[in-house]
């Protein structure tokens, strides 16, 4: 730790000193000229500010070369403008914003280039986390649920892992911090470990991401953005708390931010607790309650040659793991077995700008021990200690002509060691190493986007227990290698109307619990056994969409044909190993199809009216025809949401209520049961007081209104006939100055 905050320092104090340059300027509506509080960012410096009361801003500091400048206010169409700056040049820009009911645009992070939505050749599905936790999310698990073409492998409520259009597990590759996340994803009841506390918006790639991020992106990539610094000169603190009925539960974190014009400084501490959660019948769930405590921390330093921002995540995790609903009680106090989690994530991100270049350099560590604990013993049965460090470096070319081209390397070590008693996955060490190329084309109406990658990953693990045992384990030695490629398209068919083509190809190397399982799963209550000839999966997919927008609604349709060679599943034997049935490991070939469809009314003159309306659908199959499994049922969500004018003192004023249809599903595999279709209704308010400084938020909604008694098919629990979570009435309050 003291090592690389030196390093950090060191590249402050190395830094070739620059004269500044600066952009100022007024903004103004233009029909009237009344001045605007519009909010400017620079999306490659990932700087900005927000003009004051009498429209004008300033923002100091900015290095020498060409940058997009984004200028954007609810209720106005985003400006988007390309600024050069020379050696200490002051800059001054007047903009004048045009009234539109088009929902303003956000900018994605995930992609290469940090593109608006609109100008994105990859289609990105992003959500703020307030909106998630508008809408009754116990969980960032759970929250992430709400996204079109995004569902969660559930244990309870405490557990959950995303599920992008049926692609799960290993197959769907976490980011936080601007660095992949590792923490054993291979386990169903193996949750995220991140707290949305300091997390300001989700960003999801949907389809393989390979290119961009290496094995493990094939079915594609949740992106989880922290939350941004305090602007300069200004220091913030906040305090937000929620009362969750259902689980008799409470979650509540403390944030404060101080930022100077070069340095800046956020931390954030939370703390959650829950009781059972209770079914649609009021049953209590046993052993379902958890807790978790998360720290976050962050410091940045930002000149004219160097932007460097080092960030620290500590969180502590104790989830219940439920068997059964037996006894019915109110406590908070775990019962076994459980799991206790400790997640350590520390990154370091630096961008070093040489005029019209720019080179970007970061690095990652996270160490994961998971510990899982069975009837009262004190010493844990199962304990996995992961380490991680991962690097990413890119170097963004300097444009030439209309071509932006990005050249960049990847990889990672990680080392997993067992300490319990019990030996889930052995002991083993992975390398890997990726090499890429990216480059966008814009025109008017077109952009193209193309990229090629190679990776090279490498698995050792040693032999568990001896020879002779039947739940021995053999050393393994193997390399696996991958070439992808990726092609894509956005073309402006006419001035409202925009059309997307991708192809892309993805890999994921075999995990270690596919390679060399050899034992009871606890938590599946199976017993597993790997295959150490497993190949690569490989895969190809098609997207295609289409969007419409004007003043009064958007439309988007979005379909997509995956094609995954030697696809890698579970599948059940008709033999017992110590009364649990026996699970191999085996390949073939899968195919997935699908998409979401969605709509969104917001007829002007009347703006503060809002009828959104999605469905998404996915089928998996195997070659044989048979289903795959965990694919998720078909959903249709339809919301009606009201958005008040902003007062003097009261602001972001809101009401909505959402009804969300789940369709039966019948497509299960040889191993699962179907699930009956379910509907579930909920509905919420929220206002926030402004005076001066101060602000405060409070917000109310209600999920499963009709408390319906219902099991989703993507449960863990669904096969032992345990419900998910009734109706919860969820109280939140947040104070901020």
């Amino acid at each position: 730790m003291k090592f690389i905050y030196l390093l950090l320092f060191g590249c402050i104090f190395i830094s070739k000193v620059a004269a500044q340059n600066s952009l100022s300027g007024k903004i103004t509506n233009q029909k009237n000229q009344e001045a605007l509080i519009a909010t400017i960012y620079f999306p490659q410096l990932e700087k900005g500010t927000i003009a004051n009361i009498d429209g004008n801003y300033s923002i100091t500091n900015i290095p020498q070369g060409t940058y997009k400048v984004i200028y954007s206010l609810l209720g106005f169409s985003t400006t988007s403008k390309k600024i050069t700056f020379l050696e200490n040049e002051a800059i001054t820009e007047n903009i004048e914003m045009t009234e539109s009911a088009v929902e303003m645009e956000e900018i994605i992070i995930s992609t290469p280039f940090h593109k608006l939505q609109s100008d994105n050749v990859m289609k990105v599905e992003r959500a703020s986390v307030n909106d998630l936790n508008t809408a009754g999310a116990v969980t960032l698990s759970e929250g992430i649920s709400n996204i079109a073409g995004v569902t969660s492998i559930s244990t309870g409520v405490g557990i959950g892992k995303p599920v992008i259009r049926g692609l799960s597990s290993n197959r769907v590759l976490t980011y936080t911090q601007g660095v992949r996340l590792e923490n054993q994803q291979f386990g169903d009841e193996h949750g995220l470990g991140i707290n949305e506390a300091g997390i300001e918006s989700i960003e999801v790639i949907k389809g393989p991401a390979s290119l961009l991020y290496g094995s493990d992106a094939l079915g594609g990539v949740l992106y989880i953005n922290p939350e941004k610094f305090a602007a300069s000169g200004n220091i913030n603190a906040n305090i937000n708390s929620t009362y969750f009925s259902n689980t008799l539960g409470s979650s509540t974190n403390l944030g404060i931010k101080a930022s100077s014009e070069k340095f800046k400084f956020l931390a954030r501490g939370a703390h959650s607790i829950h009781s059972d959660y209770k079914t649609g019948k009021g049953l209590n769930v046993t052993n379902t309650r958890f807790n978790e405590k998360d720290f976050k921390s962050g410091v940045q330093f930002q000149g004219t040659k160097l932007k460097s921002t080092l960030r620290y995540n500590y969180n502590r995790s104790n989830i219940g793991i439920p068997e059964e609903i037996g006894v019915q009680s109110d406590s908070k106090d775990l019962l076994s077995p459980f799991q206790e989690i400790d997640n350590h994530i520390l990154s370091w991100q630096n961008k070093l700008f040489l005029n019209n270049s720019s080179l970007h350099v970061k690095a990652g560590y996270i160490f994961n021990d998971r510990r899982e604990f069975e009837e009262s013993e004190p010493d844990p049965a199962l304990q996995l200690k992961l380490s991680t460090f991962n690097y990413d470096v890119k170097y963004n070319l300097p444009e030439f002509g209309r071509f932006e081209t990005i050249i960049g390397l990847q990889g990672m070590f990680q080392e997993n060691e067992n300490f319990g008693e019990e030996v889930l996955i052995p002991d083993a060490k992975i390398k890997d190493i990726g090499f890429l190329g990216t480059s966008h084309y814009h025109r008017e109406k077109i952009d193209l986007q193309a990229g090629i990658r190679f990776d090279v990953r490498k698995i050792e693990s040693e032999e568990v227990r001896d020879i002779s045992e039947e739940d021995y384990i053999g050393a393994i030695d193997r390399g696996f290698s991958s070439f992808n490629a990726a092609l894509g398209a956005k073309i402006n068919l006419t001035e409202k109307v925009k059309g997307r083509l991708n192809l892309a190809s993805g890999f994921r190397a075999p995990n270690l619990a596919e390679l060399a399982s050899n034992g009871v799963h606890e938590g599946t209550n199976r017993y597993e056994i790997g295959n150490s000839n497993l190949n690569n999966e490989q895969n190809f997919q098609i997207d295609l969409s289409l969007e419409f927008r004007n003043e009064h609604f958007e439309i988007s349709a979005n379909g997509f044909y995956n094609a995954v060679r030697n696809y890698i599943f579970i599948s059940p034997t008709n033999q017992m190993i110590a009364e649990n049935f026996v699970f191999n490991y085996v390949q073939d070939d899968a195919y997935l199809y699908g998409g979401e469809f969605g709509i969104h009314i917001h007829p002007h003159p009347i703006d503060w009216l809002h009828l959104e309306s999605s469905f998404e659908t996915v089928t998996g199959k195997l070659r044989s025809e048979s289903y795959l499994p965990l694919i998720p049922a078909n959903v249709l969500r339809n919301t009606f949401r009201i958005e008040l004018n902003e007062g003097k003192l009261l602001k972001t004023n809101y009401v909505f209520i959402r009804l969300e249809n789940t369709f039966t599903q019948n497509n299960s595999s040889t191993f699962e049961t179907s699930t009956k279709g379910y509907n579930l209704l909920s509905l919420g308010a929220g206002s926030k007081l402004s005076l001066n400084k101060l602000n405060l938020g409070l917000g109310v909604n209600v999920t499963n209104l009709t408390n319906e008694d219902y099991a989703s098919h993507l449960s863990r629990l669904k096969q032992d006939g345990i419900g998910n979570i009734g109706r919860s009435i969820n109280i939140s309050v947040k104070l901020s100055i």
